[in-house]
């Protein structure tokens, strides 16, 4: 296994912990849109963290047209768990596809013509952008009176 996919394995390994945190939510709670947040639900938050993989590494890296996710079809956390096994099936196959190309000097061949980035920068961004929607995610949770448990980056196997 190479680097990165190693760094994903904890990403996802992390993101576990975080299902686990939301299912400890009454079902109510995890659907509900909170006013202070901007009116968004958690599985909002959720699907927009893996419409961000689609969209940059199977989109426009790939070069695939996958849809976004409807996140008013996800009523529980086993369809959000749903949603991002495909996601995880995405991202390897990114990391494969890309597996030695990761100089940050060379710009990514996209099949879109919009931005220029290199790989590295894509991988770096789509996992430090769910970091960033993680941390709103439980800061909902304890707005609606849940305590998160530690959600630090799990050890290595």
């Amino acid at each position: 296994m190479n680097i990165f996919e190693t760094q994903y394995e904890l990403i996802r390994r992390s993101r576990e912990s975080l299902f686990t945190y939301c299912e400890s939510m009454s079902s109510e709670d995890y659907l509900k849109k909170i006013d202070p947040f901007g009116g968004i639900s958690i599985p909002a938050l959720h699907t927009h963290v893996a419409d961000g993989y689609r969209v940059w590494l199977g989109n426009r890296a790939l070069g695939k047209s996958i849809p976004k996710v409807n996140s008013r079809s996800i009523v529980n956390v086993e369809n959000m768990r749903e949603v991002f096994k495909d996601t995880d099936e995405l991202v390897y196959e990114f990391l494969k596809e890309f597996k030695d190309r990761w100089d940050p000097t060379t710009k990514a061949s996209w099949h879109s013509s919009s931005a220029e980035q290199t790989e590295l920068w894509l991988f770096t961004h789509t996992t430090t952008h769910e970091y960033h929607h993680r941390g709103q995610i439980v800061k909902i949770g304890s707005h609606l009176g849940y305590v998160p448990p530690k959600l630090n980056l799990p050890k290595p196997l």
